[in-house]
């Protein structure tokens, strides 16, 4: 089975910009900026405007915009052993129906976000990080300050929490997916990225209660 690991690499708010370093470096801090609010899953909600060149540099590492793909961009940041792993513990871990569906529901999701950039005329900008640098700014990014990732605290940094929200709903609503999708695409992701982490060796990361 390919991996197709977390497909954050969408879009985006309305032509907002931010650096690399402030993506990575205010998910660390519980500031003022909608940090107080629960997301749907778990963790703090962030509302400030996305790092696109973060975003952008994810979809490079997948292959590009009209080929993206997650199992590549895993690949490419993190290689082809680690992947391998990973993917194998997580079929062990929830089931090979769990993993599929999990794969299944990131596809929809990269579809639907790309659909609502594009209808807000949203481009990336150039990408600036790739390896293990942008896998570790990925991780950090999605770390609370309490020092747990939680994937819907990345997921607002990368589509912005309006659209992250939006795509949930979505997949509620798909007939194909629904609520238990939605449900699983975080936790399993939860799971995935605190793996991802201890692989990198940024072992004080915690794992999330849903997972």
């Amino acid at each position: 089975m390919k991996l197709k690991i977390v497909a954050v690499a969408l879009a985006l708010g309305a032509a907002l910009t931010a650096g690399s370093v402030a993506f990575a470096d205010d998910s660390m801090s519980n500031g003022s900026m909608g940090t107080q609010m629960q997301g749907r899953f778990g963790g703090p909600v962030y509302s400030g405007p996305p790092a696109l060149a973060v975003t952008a540099s994810l979809v490079a590492a997948g292959g590009g915009a009209d080929k993206y793909s997650t199992a590549t961009a895993l690949t490419s940041m993190l290689g082809q052993d680690t992947v391998n792993a990973e993917v194998a513990k997580l079929t062990k871990q929830y089931g090979a129906d769990a993993v599929k569906m999990w794969l299944k529901t990131f596809d929809f999701a990269v579809d639907d976000s790309l659909k609502i950039a594009t209808a807000a005329g949203v481009k990336l900008p150039s990408p600036t990080l790739s390896g293990k640098d942008l896998a570790t700014t990925l991780v950090k990014a999605g770390t609370a300050a309490d020092g747990t990732f939680q994937i819907e605290y990345l997921l607002d940094k990368a589509v912005t929490h309006k659209i992250h929200v939006q795509v949930m709903d979505d997949i509620d609503k798909d007939p194909s997916l629904g609520k238990k999708a939605d449900y699983d695409y975080h936790r399993i992701s939860n799971q995935a990225f605190y793996d991802v982490a201890q692989a990198l060796g940024m072992t004080s990361v915690k794992l999330a209660a849903v997972h």
